[in-house]
């Protein structure tokens, strides 16, 4: 079993490095850490998708600073509830076989190593859900919803949303927060981490965990990687960033946020020290710097971490060649097209783009340039003498037409 480290100022920057709530509160776990006694936490991730994204990093990160610590740390995959599915605002999410979850978590484990150990000393655990929601019987899981009321669930902000907008709200997704609270009974954790929007339903948990285990369990919400107006840096937004991304592209997803969001990132996606952090964020606030070199920076750290420093070095110098100074990269894939053909087939040969309408509007939008010229026109058609020549879409696209 590894030591159990009892320094204050670490402890101290555990339990406020990105961090939004703690319950019951902040002091009785710092007590309990203090004293060194060795928790057993856990974060747990639905498989709705193939890759994690950078708000599961923020929740991996920080039990990473727990595992250095020498707690117990549990990478919980919600096989079983991410079949029911999260309920959101808007629609019902839509059900996944087993088989779907299962093929989208089989890379969590590699995707998440930049930030845990899954080997050597105090190894992280991976478990599934599965493992008991799958032997709860109907009678069980009635016993488990009388501990809630409907008045406790139809409270959620989601819930509120639909009902204003006339929506409906099916029975299963009531029992999502039932399910992942059983998560904590199952597992008898100490504490349970999540984003600040998770805040519900692991507080379901510790209902359960009081309830039927008898026992005290910690919640810690963290904040999430927000613009000043509160939207998310997400797939909605267009600036998400995956943890299966190359070091190129995801160097270039960084770069692509909004500079306030700056010294947040730098505090929830990275190991940077918090006393380099203040500086950063003085530096934010001095004209003479330019917000750019920091995100520079930002991109940089968020490569490392997730790829090694090497790979975030050939990152950063492909974005200031590609991005920067617009040059062509040093090798591009070739695309073969017969003459005559249209620019759009060309286009969709790439697979830049996810559709037609999609390729047409980068057109009109001036984001497609032949030969450093800009395409305008969604009807040119391929001739002779664009044989050999570089064709870029957006910043960081580009192929090498073969004229057939």
């Amino acid at each position: 079993m590894s030591k159990i480290i009892k320094d204050e100022k670490l402890i101290d920057e555990l339990l406020e490095r990105g961090v939004e709530q703690i319950f019951p509160d902040r002091e009785s776990l710092r007590k309990k850490l203090l004293k060194g006694e060795r928790i057993r936490l856990y974060c747990g991730y639905d498989p709705s998708a193939t890759a994690l994204h950078i708000g599961n990093a923020i929740t991996i990160n920080k039990l990473s600073q727990f595992q250095a610590l020498g707690h117990e740390i549990i990478f919980l995959i919600g096989d079983f509830t991410g079949m029911i599915g999260d309920p959101d605002k808007l629609t019902t999410r839509k059900k996944l076989t087993r088989e779907e979850v299962l093929l989208n978590a089989k890379d969590y484990k590699k995707q998440a190593s930049g930030y845990l150990k899954f080997s050597g000393e105090n190894p992280a655990k991976i478990m599934y859900n599965s493992q008991w929601n799958d032997k709860l019987t109907f009678k069980e899981v009635i016993e488990l919803a009388s501990n809630f009321t409907v008045q406790q669930m139809i409270q959620r902000d989601m819930f509120q949303k639909r009902l204003k907008d006339g929506l409906p709200i099916y029975l299963h997704e009531f029992l999502y927060p039932l399910t992942q609270g059983y998560d904590s009974v199952a597992m008898n954790v100490d504490l349970e981490v999540g984003g600040n929007d998770q805040m519900f339903n692991m507080l379901c948990g510790r209902d359960l965990q009081k309830t039927i285990n008898h026992k005290e369990k910690f919640v810690m919400t963290l904040k999430l990687l927000a613009d000043d107006q509160g939207n998310k840096m997400g797939k909605t937004t267009g600036n998400a960033v995956f943890l299966n991304q190359s070091p190129e592209d995801m160097y270039g997803s960084v770069m692509s946020w909004p500079d306030e969001i700056i010294a947040n990132a730098f505090e929830l996606c990275t190991k940077v020290s918090l006393a380099e952090i203040v500086k950063i964020k003085n530096d934010l606030s001095d004209e003479t710097k330019n917000p750019r070199d920091l995100k520079m920076k930002l991109a940089w750290e968020m490569v490392k971490l997730n790829h090694n420093e090497a790979k975030a070095n050939k990152a950063q110098d492909h974005f200031i060649r590609i991005v920067q100074k617009k040059e062509a990269p040093k090798e591009v894939i070739s695309i073969e097209i017969e003459m005559g053909e249209s620019i759009i087939s060309l286009l969709k040969k790439t697979t830049f783009f996810d559709s037609n309408a999609e390729a047409k509007r980068k057109i009109k939008q001036g984001g497609i340039e032949l030969d450093g010229k800009k395409i305008t026109d969604i009807g040119i058609k391929i001739e002779k003498n664009m044989n050999g020549k570089i064709l870029k879409a957006g910043k960081r696209n580009f192929c090498r037409i073969i004229v057939e």
